[in-house]
């Protein structure tokens, strides 16, 4: 696959999971600083990495949940748990993911994902609230 497919794929991926809007936000945000970094993270997080077979996007999605919450990454984290739900992982399986970081990242790290996590579902529950009343 040459780079200008790459980056389409990516792009396509990148889109499906994170969310259409938020990818044209981003997009739309990039500058001759931060330009180069976005195609980077384009072709080949999501180009590369994203489209390969071996792994469904819902597992990919929940070890980008474990990874962020070792990592201590909350701005990452609260993007990747609201893309996990684009890719059908489920409350209870994100749950499960957090008891196993507990265990392997420390209960503070996991903690401060719980709480993060329920700020996402609130959100989450607060929009799709706002959508069935319209």
């Amino acid at each position: 696959m040459d780079e200008r497919a790459r980056y389409e794929a990516g792009m396509s991926v990148r889109k499906a999971v994170l969310g259409r809007e938020h990818v044209e936000k981003v997009q739309g945000g990039a500058n001759e600083f931060n330009d180069e970094f976005q195609e980077l993270i384009t072709r080949y997080a999501w180009g590369e990495i994203w489209t390969r077979p071996g792994l469904p996007r819902s597992t990919r999605s929940l070890l980008v949940i474990a990874m962020m919450v070792a990592l201590n990454r909350t701005e990452e984290l609260r993007l990747h748990l609201r893309a996990a739900t684009n890719n059908g992982v489920t409350r209870e399986e994100i749950t499960e993911v957090l008891l196993q970081c507990a265990i392997y990242c420390g209960v503070p790290a996991a903690n401060s994902a719980f709480h993060l996590a329920q700020s996402v579902f609130d959100e989450l529950d607060q929009q799709g609230n706002a959508a069935e009343e319209s």
